[in-house]
């Protein structure tokens, strides 16, 4: 029996993860659910899996969460402080970090200097804090195991062979709602659209993400961390179909690919069952369904967010910290219809421009990065920004 923490449990990840745990009853349960403000989703979840603890961060819906789950002797707590400081519970084997965006770092951090297994479904923890990270699961001997669908493929492709040196991975990408246009096709584009993922059923920070293609960015900039290569080492290739999840490609020249249909409840319960893997009801592939897979390279010119993530990849320091701060407060930005769908790059390589450079791995120097980063990106939409 493994016990279970989910932060953000309310998501599109914490969702799919409770599901997956409600059809093994017998390998896992529930010790933790936190929920950024979707108080009654997180209540409803308390209530079916009885955890020992909740935290809502949105502390005016702290009373609320608290009189409904009095009856249920649950206990609750506020803030995203509460989050960082339950994560010491020896009540707690595996940690899924499913909160969206900057706000996963600190919670992540306590978990692994606690030692728990992290099932990592937040990269944006390794994108800010990469270097800081790693360092801290060597040094706390807490394992990471990847949620996304193409870490996981490549984390797959891996097992028996962790001393063959890697030459390069392949990333896969769908290419979102608007793979084949260019940038003229892109003006005036509404967050409706971009909100239509072809393959994938996620929320919407990610699905803009992949929509700007920023998500394959990031996802780069996390490849690097968790196997420990270099940019050079690391490739995309636009895949409309999402079969294959990703591909890894060793030394003599063979390649070992991952593939399955497009279902996060795979990945996950991979990283929350490893090292074994249990059986599931999920739809299986067919190849005569599929009869042509392929493959193309990404336009990183109308794209402009891959090439951006990989120049902050290349930089190093605290630049990609910086990248997805600017990325973070853009996203929101254009959801509000603050900004257009091409100012999304237009204001992240503004920021990444005027930001200072600093080379510390330090907790410190990322939070004020994200500081900087985020106020930056204002500014620029209180220059630039469309009038509402």
């Amino acid at each position: 029996m493994k016990h279970i923490a989910i932060l953000g449990s309310t998501g599109s990840i914490g969702t799919q993860a409770l599901e997956v745990i409600e059809a093994h009853p017998d390998l896992f349960s529930v010790e933790l659910l936190t929920a950024n403000g979707n108080a009654e989703l997180l209540i409803e979840q308390a209530r079916r899996f009885k955890p020992d603890s909740v935290v809502i961060c949105d502390n005016s819906r702290l009373d609320q969460v608290k009189t409904a789950l009095e009856p249920e002797h649950i206990k609750v707590y506020g803030g995203l402080q509460s989050v960082t400081q339950l994560m010491s519970s020896d009540r707690i084997d595996v940690v899924l970090t499913a909160m969206v965006g900057f706000a996963g770092l600190e919670p992540t951090l306590a978990a692994i200097r606690s030692g728990k297994a992290i099932a990592l479904a937040n990269k944006e923890t390794l994108v800010v804090a990469g270097d800081l990270v790693t360092r801290l699961a060597l040094e706390h001997k807490a394992p990471i195991y990847p949620v996304d669908s193409e870490h996981s493929a490549i984390f797959q492709c891996l097992a028996g062979e962790m001393h063959n040196p890697i030459e390069k991975i392949i990333l896969t990408a769908s290419g979102g709602p608007f793979r084949g246009r260019k940038r003229a096709e892109l003006e005036g584009i509404t967050k409706v659209q971009a909100l239509k993922h072809p393959n994938w059923t996620m929320g919407a920070k990610i699905t803009i993400d992949s929509s700007t293609l920023m998500n394959k960015g990031l996802e780069m900039i996390e490849a690097k961390w968790l196997f420990d290569l270099t940019p050079e080492q690391i490739e995309v290739v636009v895949h409309p179909q999402s079969i294959i999840h990703s591909i890894v490609q060793f030394r003599d020249g063979s390649m070992k690919a991952q593939m399955g249909l497009p279902d996060m409840k795979m990945p996950i319960q991979y990283a929350i069952a490893y090292p074994h893997r249990i059986d599931s009801d999920f739809p299986r592939f067919d190849f005569t369904r599929y009869p042509s897979l392929t493959f193309e390279a990404p336009d990183e010119e109308t794209f402009r967010c891959l090439a951006l993530a990989r120049q902050a990849m290349q930089v190093g320091g605290n630049t990609p910290c910086v990248l997805n701060a600017a990325n973070e407060i853009a996203v929101a930005a254009f959801l509000r219809d603050e900004i257009g769908f091409l100012q999304i790059p237009e204001l992240i390589e503004n920021v990444m421009e005027n930001a200072q450079r600093d080379d510390r791995a330090e907790l410190s120097v990322y939070l004020e990065s994200d500081r900087e980063g985020r106020r930056l990106a204002r500014e620029f939409i209180a220059r630039n920004g469309v009038e509402v």
